[in-house]
């Protein structure tokens, strides 16, 4: 590691001490933070500059940045707009796979260790292109449906072509129940799909009833909305089943089989074995977050820029461990069930369901913070969430930044309801600290996000205030592109004064209708959507509803906001159980072409 101290004359005439720390991929992140953090305290330098060589940064455990590192400044040698394939800086939670050996036509590796333990994982990224946990279908519009759901005993049935691969592989088995290790079942409804650990199946003549492991077998069973659709409905849910060796049929696929320590996979053409035993060209996620901002509300950190930098290759694991069965926004339940009766509440209709929520992991946290800024980063190859101002994040600014090839959400703002609080009652925190307030997001480019968990968004704001969203291009996602707002009630909420403007949104809904290129829940005082273009929305043909879908969309409680001037190619617009006060003015094909050229980023 190596330090050069800078001088830097103010105008004030004044002489202030600057360091730059200069470290390599072989020199240890923490221990850089470290340094800078014991250089300002000693009053060796006021200001200290990380500067990362390009190069892959491989942690075991995520960067913590406390308030006694306000002040820092880290920037990696990727520069805005560079190519993926260019230089980069890259800070990662991934471990190399080597030492593949050709099997039939797979490839096998041993899975090592990984700092003392065995690992699981749910991706796999081969000459940094994201691999297929093995599936039943290649074509998604191949999915099979369900037969029956039947919520009573907590029995889904599906046809028994669904399961033809285990059938053949299991002739004893055909006509009796019988269990199979690690597989999984994702379940579309609606708005949302849920990821269930299957327990058993048993088959019936031309049906095979599924169980599920808990908790989310309870959860799926007990909660109301959304729900999967059945064949009287005329559109019954697809699913498509995942995780098992006996799915291992299509080049680009993998199965990690956890009890034996077995990485199988299946190469696309022109991957060679010589090519991916090559150092760090097969990647295997090991962490969930690789970088923490950790401040209080009384002690914030304070004023740190990360610029130039790639954040790569997380896993997030409670699916695998239990399950995954969301609300809404990849915001998934741990506690949910139907009222019967329903509830009585001032103002808003009747309520019929209970829910508490829990939150994905991000590749970037923040808690407590004040001005933290990314200029120029990537956010990439992840398997839970991008970045997240997660509680009382005050001010900081996302600009010039590269969302790919994420799981989940891209960028999260804000509560979306403490664990505590059932998440249908108004959020108005006595301490105003806890709420993210004045984050911008300008200029960053978000394509290919919610690439696994299909009813997450690319930007997803809940309860924040005074928050700018503008001149963005959001493309290629699998829901709604930009959801603002949370609680599903019209009561007075910390949520207000909030700008989303000139952002460019298309080919969203990729796989999940009941959605908009921009969505609002709840009362939002002083909020403004304005000079937007959404166009291009995509036509799955297995959507609950193939008619419901919107351009713009304001749900329930959706009060005192201001849609105006936003191009659409038509009025496909939506306005369900809102509150008072909202103005829609000059929404539509008709708004000038000056706007229509200027949403997106900026060259």
């Amino acid at each position: 590691m190596r330090i050069k101290l800078l001088f830097i004359s103010l105008l004030c005439g004044l002489c202030v001490q600057a360091a730059d720390i200069y470290i390599t991929p072989d020199s240890s992140l923490q221990d850089a933070v470290r340094k800078a953090r014991e250089m300002r305290r000693l009053g060796q330098a006021q200001q200290v500059t990380i500067r990362l060589a390009a190069g892959v940064y491989q942690l075991y455990e995520p960067l913590r940045l406390r308030p006694e590192d306000s002040g820092l400044r880290i920037v990696g040698a990727t520069v805005p707009d560079a190519s993926p394939s260019g230089s980069q800086t890259i800070i990662s939670g991934g471990m190399p796979i080597t030492g593949w050996k050709r099997q039939g036509m797979l490839l096998v590796a041993d899975v090592p260790d990984f700092n003392g333990r065995p690992i699981d994982f749910r991706q796999l990224w081969v000459n940094g292109r994201k691999a297929v946990r093995a599936r039943d279908v290649s074509d998604f519009e191949q999915m099979n449906r369900i037969m029956t759901y039947d919520k009573r005993n907590h029995v889904l049935w599906i046809p028994k072509k669904a399961v033809a691969p285990f059938i053949t592989t299991n002739q004893k088995h055909q006509t009796s129940k019988f269990k199979l290790q690690n597989l999984e079942m994702v379940l579309h409804e609606m708005w949302c799909t849920s990821n269930l650990r299957i327990k058993s199946l048993d088959v019936q003549g031309d049906s095979v009833a599924v169980t599920f492991h808990n908790p989310e077998a309870k959860l799926q069973f007990e909660h109301p909305w959304p729900s999967p659709m059945t064949p009287n409905t005329g559109h019954p849910s697809p699913f498509y089943l995942t995780n098992a060796r006996e799915l291992l049929d299509e080049p680009g696929e993998w199965y990690h089989d956890i009890r034996e320590h077995k990485l199988y996979y299946m190469p696309r053409t022109n991957e060679k074995l010589e090519m991916i035993n090559e150092k760090c060209h097969a990647v295997v996620p090991v962490v969930e977050t690789l970088v923490e901002f950790i401040g209080t509300a009384e002690y914030p950190v304070r004023n740190i820029t990360i610029e130039g930098v790639t954040f790569s290759h997380t896993t997030w694991m409670r699916p695998s461990e239990k399950g995954h069965v969301p609300l809404q926004a990849g915001m998934y339940l741990v506690e949910a069930y139907k009222l019967r009766p329903q509830i009585d509440r001032p103002n808003n209709h009747k309520l019929d369901n209970q829910g508490w929520l829990g939150r994905a992991d991000a590749a970037v946290e923040l808690r407590h913070t004040e001005n933290i800024n990314f200029d120029g980063c990537r956010f990439e190859h992840l398997g839970g969430s991008g970045l997240d101002y997660v509680v009382g994040c005050k001010g900081g600014t996302v600009t010039r930044s590269t969302f790919t090839d994420i799981a989940m959400n891209g960028l999260v703002i804000g509560s979306f309801s403490p664990e505590g609080l059932e998440t249908h009652r108004p959020y108005q925190p006595t301490d105003f600290r806890e709420v993210c307030t004045r984050q911008e997001v300008s200029d960053c480019q978000f394509y290919d996000v919610t690439n696994e968990d299909w009813g997450c968004v690319a930007i997803c704001a809940g309860y924040v205030s005074d928050i700018n969203i503008h001149h963005n291009t959001i493309h290629d996602v699998s829901y709604t592109g930009i959801s603002l707002g949370w609680g599903w009630n019209r009561d007075l909420v910390c949520v207000k004064n909030n700008r989303v403007q000139a952002n460019l949104i298309y080919n969203y809904a990729q796989h999940m209708y009941d959605c908009a290129g921009i969505y609002t829940l709840g009362n939002q005082p002083g909020t403004l959507i304005s000079e937007n273009v959404v166009r291009d929305i995509a036509k799955p043909s297995y959507v609950h509803d193939p008619n419901h879908w919107f351009y713009l969309y304001t749900d329930e409680g959706s009060s005192n906001i201001t849609m105006r001037d936003n191009w659409t190619p038509s009025e496909k617009f939506l306005q369900n159980a809102n509150g008072p006060g909202n103005v829609w003015e000059n929404n539509g094909p008709q708004v000038s072409e000056t706007i229509r050229q200027n949403a997106g980023c900026r060259k």
